[in-house]
């Protein structure tokens, strides 16, 4: 485990009731009332002096669902009954803050728990307030932000509003639509000097204006989107490929999923973000494009969170005969999910502690679509994104 630091590190959800959250919280709470347990976090048999342990790490988040988190896990069928008394009692007492919400932005996921704000200057100042709050109540040295909220429509990249710090900022002040929900929250939390990590596939802080505003006060920020399945295995299973020199002529990917994730992916608009994220990773890592590159996902409501990925992969080899890979991942979505997000918010902090503001790249293992520092294109190989990490963690 990492060397005990006693700092106390809020870790702040936004869509806190959701599958991803409720499984972080509860397996960190388990881990707390003496579970060792550690299965699943990458970085826990990796001793860094300075990261949080994560029995310093202390919750809090936004839902528009305002049930306690019991109830929410007991929803999303997770955690078992007896997870959620083993150790994770906690969660009876957690009730999410009100959250921004756009039906305009995710057309699928809505609720009642909503922050009343009349334009999007005061949405980020009741975030803004919400975090002071969560740092003092809970007697916090730091806090980060993780986005796990559902996945968002694609936005117009091309709009003045979301290319220049300046712009933004007028657009806060006259609720322009471009801004969405995931900008709202990102940009409150830059502003506060709190590290901003994004895991789901929408567009947030890696707009130019926010890139900028993170940059100019020197705040880490990371993401997009978790690499938790089925991309996670191209990445280790491309490189393979390339490596021993197996041309890939083409690559079928469908996923089932039932969970809330999945019902939000059944509105097409969220679903093209998801595919945005998860297309471009083949081409980079093998060098060529994989013209016969087909990704689909469902909304399969029997499976829950029980996901099934599935890949057939075409290959020619020597003298040029085929060949193929079948790949049949039943993965659960969330356990994958949970342990990475925790270990985000232990590096951010770590940055932040460091003085390393603006993009975090070398977390790019943890994310189907990688932000980067300058522009380059982002490093998809997991062997690699693994050892930046590892480099980087190993700096003092």
């Amino acid at each position: 485990m990492s060397m005990q630091t006693g700092r106390r590190v809020g870790v702040a959800f936004v869509g806190m009731g959701g599958a991803v959250a409720t499984t972080a919280i509860a397996g960190i709470e388990m881990i707390k009332s003496g579970s060792n347990r550690l299965d699943g976090l990458p970085l826990a048999g990796v001793p860094v002096a300075g990261m949080a342990d994560y029995k310093d790490l202390v919750f809090g988040g936004w839902d528009l669902n305002g049930d306690d988190l019991a109830s929410a896990a007991a929803g999303h069928g997770v955690l078992t009954k007896q997870d959620i008394e083993n150790g994770a009692q906690v969660l009876k007492g957690i009730i999410p803050w009100p959250a921004v919400g756009s039906a305009k932005f995710c057309k699928n996921i809505d609720g009642q728990n909503r922050i009343v704000a009349k334009d999007h200057r005061e949405a980020v100042s009741v975030i803004a307030n919400d975090l002071s709050r969560f740092k003092k109540e809970s007697n916090l040295d730091d806090v980060v932000v993780v986005n796990l909220a559902s996945t968002e429509r694609w936005p117009d990249l091309s709009d003045p509003t979301l290319n220049s710090t300046a712009a933004f900022e007028k657009g806060l002040d006259s609720s322009d639509e471009a801004i969405s929900p995931a900008m709202l929250y990102a940009y409150a939390a830059i502003k506060s000097g709190i590290p901003y990590a994004n895991f789901t596939p929408s567009v947030a802080a890696d707009v130019p204006a926010l890139l900028e505003l993170a940059k100019e006060l020197n705040v880490p920020v990371a993401g997009k989107d978790g690499k938790t399945g089925q991309t996670m295995m191209k990445t280790v299973l491309a490189p393979a490929f390339k490596a021993r020199a197996l041309h890939v002529d083409g690559w079928f990917s469908t996923n089932i999923l039932g969970n809330r994730d999945g019902l939000a992916l059944n509105d097409p608009n969220s679903l093209q973000s998801k595919l945005n994220t998860k297309g471009t990773v083949l081409d980079s890592i093998l060098g060529y494009p994989v013209e016969d590159h087909l990704v689909h996902i469902h909304y399969y409501r029997p499976r829950g969170d029980d996901k099934e990925a599935w890949d057939n992969i075409d290959i020619t080899g020597f003298m040029g005969q085929r060949m193929q890979v079948k790949v049949n991942f039943l993965c659960k979505d969330s356990i994958l999910a949970a342990p990475l997000v925790i270990e985000i918010a232990r590096v951010l902090d770590l940055a932040k502690k460091r003085g390393d503001g603006g993009v975090q790249e070398q977390l790019s293992t943890f994310f189907k679509a990688p932000m980067v520092k300058n522009g380059h294109g982002p490093e998809h190989a997991f062997g690699k994104q693994e050892t930046m990490l590892l480099e980087w963690l190993g700096r003092h």
